[in-house]
């Protein structure tokens, strides 16, 4: 059913937000705004894009930064282009660097897990290409909040304390020091309400923006980044810096209910969310959303997915198997009979045999932007440039230390990912962006939004608001509150080992845009944080 049918013979799609000549939807009102108001100084749907993801580094910076990675799903000019803006490791570190430090898993926190941040080359990039604005403009406002301050934000602040408490007890050594000098207020985690600024922040923004991130990557910033790992035993060269770019790539997609649902190819989790859709094309979902069947048949779909991509997803200079293989239909079917009655303890498949940020963006151009960036695990490596206010990643957490496995860290190789955009297009025209953040919880929660939308004809904030179930290992999967006792009743019998979830955090937070046919457009955020929806 197309989506101007479904308000006509839906009337809630009262509760979306509809806006005529430009839409900005993020999880951070202010964030918003400054989207918002780049879109009414001229700027195009890009521009707001930038504007935005900027900003969030600054007021909701207990989920991305500076340092951090992001992608991309960019609509203009009648196709769709895909950047990945994730980076490698260094070249100086390996698997066998820190097997002889005795590690068998990568750690959390310090150098061991820094990639390096491919966002500032993001903002540039898509600046460069396809923006209208200076950088330096579309960056004002998140200079202006580093320098100015801001409040802090209820759903903020209450994250920004248990990391807060998380890295006090856990950081040890002199190089994580920095960190609680530029993310305290009065030497403490802040409040709702009080004000935050970092005016090394600031300053480190507009060296980006006067530079188009060329200080990040071949001047002052890198010079810095790199001196503060060799000063605490890292592993940076100035080459590996300044030898990355991002990387514009083709889409990944598979078609479901005559839509394609588009994602960011591997070294991306975001073809198992192509995966599970595959597999649960080839059943039918007649009837209410709010049914054990359904929950069973999507849970297992999506672990059936995860453990192969959790298998064999890397760079893809590093893969066993392609993306063609994962997404063939043989092998869909061949995953879609394992499901039963029962739940599955699942197994990897053998395909060959045949904390993070979202936003999106639109104007009245018809370009529209589906974005995301991420630290990862909230502040990421608990590291923090001195006199920078650049908080850097933990993305190489991701890599496995296991001997032969495809994702094995090595020098100069990206890890596997889990920030993943998502866009939905029908007969080659843009319906929009979407996306849901949460590390693991992303491909699942793109599932649950694309049928929640075409499988039983949700209007965009119904399919976000709608309760979510989360699987986490084996027959393991937990239910966010509100899931009907009914079904959870059905489930245990089935064999899931269920747990019900009163903090809504784990579940995701996302937000969509979708492009009507009379071009009018149609906007929903998250619940679960503090998502806004700023239409013009």
């Amino acid at each position: 059913m197309k989506f101007d049918a479904m308000i006509n013979r839906y009337p809630s799609w009262r509760n979306v937000v509809y806006g005529g000549r430009g839409m900005v939807a993020t999880s951070q009102p202010l964030a918003a705004q400054a989207g918002l108001e780049v879109l009414r100084r001229g700027g195009n749907a890009i521009d707001a894009a930038i504007a935005t993801a900027t900003c969030l580094t600054v007021t909701e910076c207990g989920s991305n930064g500076i340092g951090g990675d992001a992608f991309a799903l960019v609509w203009t000019e009648g196709k769709l282009r895909g950047l990945n803006a994730s980076g490698p490791a260094p070249r100086k570190l390996s698997a066998e660097v820190l097997w002889e430090k005795g590690l068998r898993q990568m750690p959390k926190y310090g150098f061991e897990v820094v990639t390096v941040p491919g966002a500032p080359a993001a903002w540039a990039e898509l600046s460069r290409t396809y923006g209208r604005l200076s950088l330096r403009e579309v960056m004002e406002s998140a200079i202006r909040y580093a320098r100015e301050g801001h409040p802090v934000s209820a759903n903020n602040a209450a994250r920004w304390q248990v990391m807060y408490e998380t890295y006090a007890r856990e950081l040890r050594g002199e190089e994580f020091r920095s960190w609680f000098d530029t993310f305290s207020v009065n030497g403490a985690a802040p409040r709702p309400g009080d004000i935050w600024r970092c005016e090394e922040m600031a300053r480190s923004l507009e060296s980006i923006a006067a530079t188009e991130a060329e200080s990040f990557y071949r001047g002052d910033l890198m010079e810095r980044i790199v001196a503060f790992s060799d000063q605490y035993g890292g592993y940076f060269l100035k080459e590996d810096f300044e030898e990355y770019h991002p990387e514009w790539v083709e889409p990944i997609s598979v078609n479901y209910r005559g839509y394609d649902i588009h994602e960011i190819p591997p070294n991306g989790h975001g073809i198992s969310a192509l995966m599970a859709l595959n597999i649960l094309k080839g059943f039918s979902f007649e009837g209410e959303r709010e049914s054990a069947e359904v929950y069973h048949r999507q849970i297992e779909a999506m672990k059936l997915a995860y453990v192969d991509v959790k298998n064999y997803v890397t760079d893809p200079r590093h893969m066993r198997v392609t993306v063609n293989d994962l997404l063939s239909e043989t092998y869909a079917e061949e995953r879609r009979r394992l499901i039963g009655r029962k739940a599955l303890e699942p197994v990897v498949g053998h395909p060959q045999s045949g904390g993070t940020v979202y936003l999106c963006t639109a104007d009245n151009e018809g370009n529209m932007v589906s974005y995301i960036q991420s630290n990862y695990m909230s502040w990421g490596s608990g590291l923090v440039v001195p006199g920078t206010g650049i908080a850097l990643h933990n993305r190489g957490n991701n890599f496995s230390l296991e001997p032969g496995h495809d994702n094995l860290l090595a020098g100069g190789k990206k890890p596997y990912h889990t920030i993943i955009p998502g866009f939905m297009t029908r007969n080659g025209k843009p319906v929009g962006p979407f996306g849901v953040m949460g590390a693991f919880m992303q491909p699942q929660g793109h599932v649950q939004v694309v049928t929640n939308l075409l499988d039983f004809h949700m209007n965009p904030q119904d399919a976000l608001n709608a309760p979510r179930w989360q699987w986490i290992r084996g027959k393991s999967v937990e239910l966010e509150y509100g899931v009907p006792q009914a079904i959870v009743r059905e489930l245990v019998a089935r064999g899931h080992q269920v747990r019900i979830q009163h903090d809504s955090f784990s579940f995701g937070k996302g937000e969509i845009i979708c492009r009507l046919e009379n071009d009018v457009l149609a906007g929903a955020a998250e619940p679960r944080a503090d998502g806004t929806v700023a239409a013009w």
